[in-house]
């Protein structure tokens, strides 16, 4: 039997703390807020150095045009869909990320739906969308996790930022080592990353921005402030 040190144990036990603490303050995030899996995938993509509520802009201008489907959106014309996803900068990119995007959906019958992309082993289908060009892991996970209800856990600059800052984490933690900080050490379980995940968004959002509101943050009392200025 393999035993567990005291450290390991300390980080099971304050990151669920850390949970708890969000989840009291803040209550259930409910999050992804969209009407289909495939809108989820959309928002990913859209949602790359943007704040939500410029994706929401674009969702509905889509929405409005009868175009958030795979094939409407497929066939939208690159200048036109540009147009409706400008709320979200960084437009020009974008259209071409989802058009991207768009040719893997339709292109593989294991991909044509997310009931068929949901029933692939997590570790294939994570590898088929890093492959697809402007799929980052951030933007990989997202669609495994909120799209696909796949147990993985999605870091963003958020996580980084708080955790670095709780002294849990070095500042300079990749990507993989983030995630692997986090699956580690909370149960497998696609509820609890979807709203620990979107627990520290709404942390990051209201109080740990680049320049930290700590006196009200629900964190405040067991957090060590790293590279925080007094």
């Amino acid at each position: 039997m393999t035993m567990r040190t005291e450290s390991e144990f300390d980080e099971k036990s304050r990151l669920l703390k850390i949970y708890r603490r969000m989840l009291a303050h803040f209550g259930p995030r409910d999050w992804w807020p969209a009407d289909t899996p495939f809108e989820v995938m959309i928002g990913a993509i859209l949602t790359q150095n943007t704040s939500w509520t410029n994706v929401e802009k674009a969702i509905r201008n889509l929405k409005s045009a009868h175009a958030l489907g795979p094939d409407a959106l497929f066939k939208m014309d690159l200048r036109r869909l540009k147009r409706m996803i400008r709320p979200t900068g960084y437009y020009n990119e974008k259209a071409k990320k989802l058009k991207n995007y768009l040719r893997f959906y339709r292109a593989e019958p294991i991909c044509a739906s997310p009931q068929r992309m949901a029933r692939m082993p997590l570790s294939e289908m994570r590898e088929r969308l890093l492959n697809v060009k402007g799929i980052g892991p951030e933007t990989a996970d997202s669609i495994l996790l909120y799209a696909l209800e796949k147990p993985i856990f999605v870091v963003d600059a958020y996580t980084r930022r708080i955790f670095y800052r709780m002294g849990l984490t070095s500042e300079n933690a990749s990507y993989d080592e983030l995630q692997g900080f986090f699956m580690r050490n909370l149960p497998e379980n696609t509820e609890l990353y979807n709203d620990y995940h979107a627990q520290i968004v709404a942390l990051g959002k209201e109080y740990c921005r680049n320049k930290p509101e700590c006196g009200p943050c629900p964190l405040n009392e067991i957090c060590m402030n790293k590279g925080v200025s007094p």
